[in-house]
């Protein structure tokens, strides 16, 4: 544990930071599969569930959790199996 003031802040902001971010990639991860298990299911909300996913990926994205790139891909992804089921 650091003794300096300034150190022992940024331990507590990085864990505070930590434990954002790990909520936020998990309730994106969480979304994606939910509209997974919907398309294989043939579930009527699938649309909705890809609304949901589609934006916590670009929230993801937007604060630096995942590339842009990446959450670009995984998007186009979940559209072309929406696409498919339909």
């Amino acid at each position: 544990m650091p003794n300096i003031k300034s150190a022992i802040k940024r331990v507590k902001v990085n864990e505070k930071n930590y434990a954002q971010n790990t909520a936020a990639k998990s309730a994106m991860r969480t979304a994606v599969k939910k509209f997974e298990a919907a398309v294989e299911n043939n579930d009527e909300n699938a649309k909705a569930l890809l609304v949901d996913a589609v934006k916590r990926l670009d929230k993801a994205a937007s604060k630096g959790l995942i590339h842009k790139n990446a959450a670009s891909r995984q998007k186009s992804r979940l559209m072309k199996k929406l696409s498919e089921q339909a």
